[in-house]
């Protein structure tokens, strides 16, 4: 855009670092999986391991009535990570098909019979 203040550049996409990064979301993602059920099987298989002294009544206080919304939002980022791995590996290969587009709009077109007149354009 003219007068602007940026380098002239409207995109620096770099198809090999899109794909080096996504699997790193889907790993974080299978990560945060296993410790969400690592939780959740550890303290429903404890009970209430938090005792019934005053600490242990303020913590099952807060903690219970918000028990099944922190795992849901912990579910969620599960999700939101592997979404974000499938959604780079989409953008990749988009990016390389929209080049390959691109490419083949300012390739040279060759006339049907090499003259470069196209047809009908005889002497």
């Amino acid at each position: 855009m003219a007068g602007g203040k940026g380098d002239g550049k409207v995109l620096d996409i770099k198809v090999t670092d899109i794909k080096a990064a996504a699997p790193a979301f889907h790993e974080q993602g299978k990560n945060l999986s296993k410790a969400l059920t690592a939780l959740i099987e550890t303290l429903d298989g404890l009970g209430k391991p938090w005792g019934d002294d005053d600490q242990g009544k303020q913590f099952e206080d807060a903690y219970s009535p918000q028990q099944k919304t922190i795992e849901s939002a912990a579910g969620t980022l599960v999700l939101g990570l592997v979404s974000i791995h499938e959604a780079m590996v989409d953008m990749a290969d988009g990016h390389i098909d929209n080049e390959l587009l691109i490419q083949g709009m300012f390739t040279e077109i060759k006339a049907p019979h090499g003259d470069g007149r196209g047809q009908g354009g005889g002497r």
